[in-house]
């Protein structure tokens, strides 16, 4: 439950500042909010009733336990006793019991020690409890990676659409030269439409784009539960430090209250096979009573201490703790199999964070030659010793060098968050 309130609390004092306003999106912020609203979050609170009510229920083992019984029999024969007083000086009456008998009772049983069964009860539910959480926080934690994608998704559309503006801008100021040039008969139509072209693709790049953010738009809305406008602005991630050891998954804490659960298991075994120990009184009302010789409705009572002591599951018990302590086995290798394939990951999460430092590394400098080839592109179409078809090539050129850039920007973020994503940090 404390998990639960710590998410409440941060959703709410987000919503005081921002939620109301929805103008700019921060990725942790929608991590909260699409785990706040995602359908298993509500599996909290019905996890901590039906452990309550369970944990009630076990308690209840130390009431007095009440029953009420009644029946009525026909006996085909009854006890009698044979006496010979033919030698006796006088007559013995001896009373005999009739075939017809009745009875109703009420028994009330009190336990005093259970051998620690209830108390083991309770371990088990507490533990079962925990792991169902673990569960649920296990598949909360994917929601957070779903998040990551649409939002560094959008953010590269973002990216892309921007580079279309630029290069649109540029496209337009070569067609305004182009424009003078045909006013002044040195340039051709065909130059002219070669750019109107150019500019005509770069609007379908552009209704593409936008088409596609729309869509991330709409899905990163229904996992946050907010209504968002399609040019919704989105905070690019700051650059942030990450560590290179350590995992802290859910699935670590599910693995390890799964083991904790089975060995709660190994409390209930033991305490299943050890004797246990009650008070007990009945009181009734029938006939015959006690005195099964005297034929007449009576009250009476019984009342005393029981012990019981089931040898039965002694049997079984080394089975049933080996085959725990092989369940607890397996878990083990599951643990070191996910630790495997965890680590791997982040070995080729890190790999490629370094891919997209050596490649950021080069994107200005082949930015900078583009630009001036472009640049020496239009002087020379000016001068008349190029051709539109081969300056169109060079702002494609530069254009594509920006975009690339700005597209391993975006992909080394999104691997730095991937790789504490894979961590658990």
């Amino acid at each position: 439950m404390k998990r639960l309130s710590a998410i409440i609390f941060l959703v709410l004092a987000y919503g005081a500042t921002t939620l109301e306003a929805q103008n700019k999106l921060i990725l942790h912020e929608c991590k909260q909010l699409a785990v706040y609203n995602y359908p298993f979050i509500r599996q909290y609170k019905l996890v901590e009733q039906s452990s309550q009510y369970t944990l009630e229920n076990i308690a209840k083992n130390y009431l007095p336990q009440i029953g009420f019984n009644a029946q009525a029999t026909y006996q085909s024969e009854v006890t009698k006793l044979s006496i010979d007083q033919s030698s006796l000086p006088f007559t013995l009456n001896i009373p005999s019991v009739n075939k017809d008998q009745y009875k109703a009772t009420v028994d009330v049983s009190q336990l005093i020690w259970d051998g620690g069964a209830t108390a083991s009860q309770k371990k088990v539910a507490q533990a079962n409890s925990n792991v169902d959480k673990q569960r649920i926080d296990v598949g909360l934690y994917a929601v957070k990676d779903k998040i990551n994608q649409l939002y560094f998704g959008i953010l590269a559309v973002d990216e892309q659409l921007g580079i279309v503006d630029l290069t649109e801008k540029n496209l337009k100021s070569n067609r305004e030269v182009v424009a003078s040039m045909l006013r002044n008969g040195v340039a051709m139509q065909p130059d002219a439409d070669l750019l109107d072209v150019e500019l005509l693709s770069l609007d379908q790049t552009r209704i593409t784009q936008k088409a596609l953010r729309k869509a991330y738009v709409q899905m990163l809305s229904l996992f946050i539960h907010k209504p968002l406008a399609d040019n919704v602005e989105l905070e690019k991630p700051l650059e942030t430090n990450f560590s290179l050891e350590g995992i802290s998954r859910p699935e670590l804490n599910l693995y390890a209250s799964q083991m904790e659960a089975l060995k709660t298991q190994n409390y209930a075994l033991d305490a299943k096979n050890r004797p246990k120990l009650a008070l007990f009184a009945q009181g009734g009302y029938g006939r015959p009573g006690l005195n099964m010789m005297e034929d007449k409705f009576k009250l009476f009572g019984v009342a005393g201490v029981k012990l019981s002591w089931n040898f039965g599951g002694l049997y079984t018990q080394k089975n049933e703790q080996k085959l725990i302590e092989t369940n607890i086995n397996n878990l083990e290798i599951q643990q070191e199999a996910f630790l495997f394939n965890t680590n791997l990951e982040l070995t080729k999460e890190q790999s490629e964070i370094q891919k997209m430092k050596d490649l950021l590394s080069k994107d200005d400098d082949i930015i900078q030659l583009r630009a001036r080839v472009k640049l020496s592109g239009e002087s020379r179409y000016k001068n008349g010793t190029y051709q539109m078809n081969e300056l169109i090539r060079d702002i494609n050129n530069e254009s594509l060098a920006r975009q690339t850039k700005a597209l391993h920007e975006i992909q080394y973020l999104m691997n730095v968050y991937n790789y504490k994503q894979i961590q658990g940090k």
